[in-house]
């Protein structure tokens, strides 16, 4: 799915990140209670850990996403902080086995529980959670919800392998890093706003445009997160800068690095992509700022949160709708 470049109209006035949570509070602090509830194990480690994750905070943007969109078209309630709170496992188990594969050792400023428990607790504990997720959607007993969260599950799977076959590959273009982007970050976008739209009883025409809201979001919010990689700091992000670089990932402001710069720089990039090569990171940084990388990347970023918002034009302007344009708007403005 591709955004168009049409030209934006003048920016409306709408709620901030902290206007938007607290729109949400009352219904995110049900779902924090359940989440917390159904982490339970008899097994401690599984508890230690999954409390580490899960009390890490963080935004909790996707199950936010699921409780706006059903709140934009009427619906609140116990079945929408279930799936929420589905939602956010998936997302947790995804996290663990990401900063695995990744061996990543900081996340949102905090060691990764790998770093602290070791490799095989974290995928175990992260089976653990992919597991409770579809315990706590087969209660709903609702064969849709089952078949939209099995079928998003699967892509990510997909999305995690896939990712894997272009670490250290200095030939991956554009359309192959969107490919990545769809299966790991934008399908559980997508997924939670259909949901939320499901709850409510929409008609087709509205789920697909909650789904196109959040498929386009999920673009959004992973190609701006890449930029900040390369245009933000380690205290800002939470992650140690060039942390992509370091595991051979060739983001968008790389890819299109590569593709403009000259056959030096080209030779140069191709090297840091092959070895990881944080040492080059000055010469990255340089070559992405000469070619215009991160202007291009954040325009792409900027016409993907465009179309989520114009994905929401039929639906009621109430302060939850109101709330999805905020959350595009801030995708592409955030600073971590």
């Amino acid at each position: 799915m591709h955004a168009d470049s049409a030209p934006r109209p003048a920016p409306l006035p709408l709620p901030d990140l902290a206007t938007i949570q607290a729109l949400a509070r009352e219904d995110m602090a049900a779902v924090d209670a359940l989440i917390r509830r159904r982490l339970a194990s008899d097994v401690v480690l599984i508890n230690q850990v999954a409390e580490y994750i899960v009390g890490a905070g963080g935004k909790r943007l996707r199950p936010m996403l699921l409780l706006l969109a059903a709140g934009a078209l009427g619906h609140r309630g116990a079945d929408a902080h279930q799936l929420a709170a589905v939602v956010e496992f998936i997302h947790t188990a995804t996290l663990l086995h990401d900063d695995v594969v990744d061996e990543s050792d900081l996340r949102r400023g905090r060691r990764t529980a790998n770093a602290v428990w070791g490799n095989a607790a974290s995928v175990l504990v992260g089976d653990f959670l992919y597991s409770r997720s579809f315990q706590l959607m087969v209660e709903l007993d609702r064969m849709e919800v089952m078949r939209i969260l099995a079928d998003t599950t699967n892509r990510i799977a997909e999305g995690e392998v896939l990712q894997l076959l272009h670490v250290r590959n200095p030939d991956t273009d554009e359309a192959a890093y969107l490919r990545v982007i769809e299966r790991k970050t934008a399908v559980l976008f997508a997924a939670a706003t259909r949901l939320g739209a499901l709850l409510a009883g929409a008609d087709a025409a509205t789920c697909d445009a909650l789904h196109d809201y959040g498929m386009n979001l999920g673009y959004a919010f992973q190609i701006a997160d890449d930029v900040l990689d390369y245009a933000s700091d380690a205290e800002t992000l939470g992650k140690n800068l060039g942390d992509d670089l370091a595991e051979g990932k060739a983001t968008l402001p790389l890819i299109h690095a590569m593709l403009h710069g000259d056959a030096d720089t080209r030779g140069r990039l191709r090297h840091a992509i092959e070895h990881g090569d944080t040492d080059a990171l000055p010469d990255v940084l340089q070559a992405i700022h000469n070619t215009g990388g991160l202007e291009y990347s954040r325009r792409r970023a900027f016409d993907y949160a465009d179309a989520a918002e114009r994905a929401l034009d039929g639906l009621a302007d109430n302060d939850y709708t109101a709330a999805l344009r905020g959350l595009a708007r801030y995708a592409v403005s955030r600073d971590h």
